[in-house]
């Protein structure tokens, strides 16, 4: 199979997973294998692609025209294979973990549920190989519509809150900023290709560079940069599978990849004459404070969901750095933040499913019922502080390593500041698991079903395994990152 033909099928398998399993909607297992056919063969299309890219090839596809000189169009590097081999593996183990919670709260819809999945991955798959912004914009607010259903999958009240609260922040911030943002760079360059070292270099003035860096930075709502990040504590009305997706696989990192490819391939981070230097404290200040409201959160997936934001801005702060180690280190962190939070999102639906808690307070001593779970839970909780032997580790140090290197102490102090936050709100959940005494207030019960505790052991070996063997992740930053 060629790469044109690799990249073809990437974006039409999962559209064409999303019919079959519409088709199959009268006989649940028979569904459930084809999302998860699916999802098995689109791995391992993306994975035919890493030969040639490793090579230094940059394997191309171009669709249509809808403008004169501008094209729906592909071009697959070393940052975006990366996001795509994170995000068709991370859907695999999100399907299996999703038959045993879907089927165990006896969830309605469950067709629609997978067919918007389905929509979800062929749209980030859409993202990662775009060759141009308008073909990055398409598959950016495709993936907006095609997760809106699942963020109000329950249909109650709260659900539709939420969801108005989700496409309001993305679609302002899209329409307000982003669009503007892409017209200009057209207008100003003449081309929406994604070029090594940018295509505004002497385009225009330092202070206009500036602003139309602002427009991007502010655009890209699924970056969750502060003040735009109110659309992701509020989706977490949906089920845990979705928070999973959202946090993890797609949604999230559909917008800091898009932080990270624009900065690298449209600005050229030493060519266009744009100021990071602001950027750099408002990710610093998203950190922080993303991390105090988690550390103040006693529900479960609120908590974790501030702890996205806050993690998401540490990609968006080593961009800023501006220094090849540390844009190592986004790359990296792309991948440990997934393999780390879809862990923690898992086991907090494994809790909900089979225990029904969802308060911090309420988890004293369920790591005796439930010990595998926590376990996972305990592994993924020190990838997101960045201890080892866990892959944030490993993205933090190449972080911290690029920030030395340019003697840039800001970035320093808001990393060392983080991570002891990390670890006071992270550790203490581990604490009551294990060490305190178990509450009276349920009945007795022990793990989740086969299909979820399984996911999340293999997301936290993942976890570890990349600390330990993440050669072909540091091979596709390292090549990123020589740009």
């Amino acid at each position: 199979m060629n790469a044109e033909t690799a990249i073809a099928l990437g974006l039409a398998l999962p559209l064409g997973g999303a019919l079959l399993i519409a088709a199959c909607h009268r006989v649940p297992n028979l569904r459930e294998a084809a999302g998860l056919l699916t999802a098995a063969a689109l791995f391992l299309c993306v994975v035919s692609l890493l030969p040639a890219v490793l090579a230094g090839e940059r394997p191309r596809l171009s669709l249509l025209e809808p403008l004169p000189g501008i094209a729906l169009q592909f071009q697959v590097e070393p940052f975006g294979l990366l996001f795509g081999l994170v995000a068709s593996a991370l859907w695999i183990v999100s399907s299996v973990y999703s038959i045993g919670y879907m089927r165990g709260n006896n969830e309605a819809h469950q067709t629609r549920f997978y067919v918007c999945f389905a929509l979800a991955l062929a749209s980030t798959i859409g993202v990662a190989f775009a060759g141009n912004l308008l073909t990055l914009l398409f598959f950016y607010e495709a993936l907006t519509f095609a997760t809106y259903p699942l963020v109000t999958h329950h249909g109650d009240e709260e659900a539709r809150r939420g969801g108005r609260t989700y496409l309001a922040v993305l679609l302002f911030t899209s329409t307000v900023f982003l669009f503007p943002a892409v017209v200009w760079t057209w207008l100003a360059a003449g081309t929406l290709d994604f070029v090594p070292g940018g295509v505004l270099a002497g385009k225009l003035s330092g202070t206009a560079a500036t602003a139309l860096l602002a427009l991007f930075m502010f655009g890209i709502g699924k970056a969750a940069l502060m003040p735009f990040h109110r659309w992701l504590p509020a989706a977490m009305v949906a089920p845990a599978p979705v928070s999973a997706l959202l946090h993890a696989v797609a949604v999230v990192k559909a917008g800091v990849f898009a932080v990270v490819k624009i900065a690298v391939f449209t600005f050229g981070l030493d060519a266009s004459g744009a100021s990071f230097d602001w950027l750099m404290y408002v990710a610093g200040f998203t950190i922080l404070s993303a991390s105090v409201v988690a550390l103040r959160s006693d529900n479960l997936k609120r908590r974790l969901a501030y702890s996205t934001v806050s993690q998401l801005s540490y990609i968006v702060l080593a961009v800023a750095v501006l220094a090849p180690l540390s844009l190592s280190g986004a790359a990296l962190h792309l991948a440990a933040h997934a393999f780390g939070k879809i862990t923690l999102f898992f086991a907090a639906g494994a809790i909900y499913t089979t225990a029904h808690k969802t308060e911090v307070s309420q988890l004293d001593g369920i790591g005796r019922s439930m010990p595998w779970t926590m376990a996972a839970f305990g592994i993924a909780s020190l990838s997101m502080i960045g201890l080892p032997p866990t892959a944030g580790m490993l993205s933090k140090w190449y972080m911290v390593s690029g920030a030395y290197e340019l003697r840039q102490w800001f970035p320093l102090v808001i990393i060392v500041l983080s991570t002891l936050l990390n670890a006071a709100y992270f550790l203490p959940i581990v604490y009551r698991a294990f060490l305190k005494d178990r509450g009276h207030d349920g009945p007795p019960h022990g793990e989740a079903h086969w299909t979820m505790l399984s996911a999340l052991g293999l997301t936290a070996l993942l976890t570890v395994a990349m600390f330990f063997a993440g050669d072909l992740p540091l091979a596709l930053a390292a090549e990123f990152a020589r740009r």
